[in-house]
C-alpha cells in the first residue's frame, strides 16, 4: 500500500493533508523521515507519526461485542453514544455492525470491516438465524407460539412474518428465534399479537452465540471457527 494511502486511513485525513504532514517530516517509516506519498509499504514496514506508532492492519478483523443499552449501532451519531466507544482498537472507525440493534436493546453485536461477510449476515437471500431473549410487559397468551410459527401480519406490511421458532421459560420471558430482520420486528410481532416487549437481549446470530464471559460493553475478536460459520457454504 501507498504511505499517502495508509496515513490518510489511519488518521482519517485527507491525502491533501498527508502531503502536508509529511513535508512537515511528521512520518518515519523504520525510524526514517519520508516525505514521499508515494512510498510503497510492506507489511514489516514500522511506521510512525510525531513518534508514536501506526499499526498495519493485515487482512479483515472481527469481533463480537455485548452491547450495553444506551448505545447506538451506528458508527457516528450527534446525538447518541456509539458502540464504538467500547472498541479500543486502531482505526475502529473502519469497523460497522452487521446487523444493528436499537439503542434500547442489549447482547451480541457482530463488528467487522469486511463488507461482503456482514453481507451475509445481513441479505434477506441468506436467513441467517437470530435469537433474541425476550421480556414481556403482559402474560405470555398460549396461542403465541403457533401463531409465530404461522407468520403473523405486521401493522403496514403486505407478508406475513416468516415462521419463527418461540420457546417459552416463563410467563414474561420468551426466547424467540427469527430468520429474518425486518424493522423493529420483534417488538412489531408481540404488539401484532397484543403484547409489548420491555427488554430485549440479542444471544445469538447464526451459530455465533454471545460469550457468557463477557460484561456489557466488553468485546473480543470472533475465533476463526466463528468467523467461517458465515462464510458461504
Amino acid at each position: 500500500m501507498r504511505l499517502d494511502k495508509f496515513l490518510s486511513q489511519q488518521l482519517g485525513i485527507s491525502r491533501a493533508l498527508v502531503a502536508r504532514e509529511l513535508r512537515a517530516q511528521r512520518v518515519t517509516v523504520d525510524g526514517e523521515v519520508v516525505k514521499s506519498g508515494a512510498f510503497k509499504l510492506s507489511p514489516e514496514h514500522q511506521v510512525a507519526f510525531d513518534g508514536n506508532a501506526l499499526v498495519q492492519q493485515n487482512g479483515p478483523r472481527y469481533f463480537m461485542l455485548n452491547k450495553p443499552q444506551g448505545y447506538v449501532c451506528s458508527t457516528e451519531d450527534p446525538d447518541h453514544p456509539t458502540i464504538l466507544y467500547f472498541i479500543d482498537e486502531p482505526v475502529a472507525h473502519k469497523l460497522h455492525a452487521a446487523g444493528r440493534l436499537d439503542i434500547d436493546t442489549t447482547g451480541l453485536v457482530l463488528l467487522t470491516d469486511d463488507g461482503q461477510w456482514s453481507h451475509r449476515i445481513t441479505s434477506p437471500k441468506h436467513h441467517c438465524e437470530k435469537t433474541y431473549l425476550v421480556t414481556l410487559e403482559l402474560p405470555l397468551a398460549e396461542d403465541t407460539a403457533q401463531q409465530f410459527e404461522q407468520g403473523v401480519q405486521l401493522h403496514g406490511e403486505k407478508s406475513l412474518t416468516k415462521p419463527a421458532q418461540l420457546e417459552k421459560l416463563d410467563d414474561h420471558q420468551v426466547r424467540l428465534t427469527i430468520g429474518e430482520g425486518r424493522y423493529h420486528q420483534v417488538k412489531r410481532m408481540f404488539a401484532a399479537v397484543g403484547n409489548r416487549v420491555v427488554e430485549l437481549h440479542r444471544e445469538r446470530i447464526g451459530a455465533i452465540a454471545l460469550d457468557d464471559t463477557l460484561e456489557p460493553g466488553e468485546y473480543r475478536a470472533l475465533t476463526e471457527e466463528e468467523v467461517a460459520s458465515v462464510m458461504p457454504g
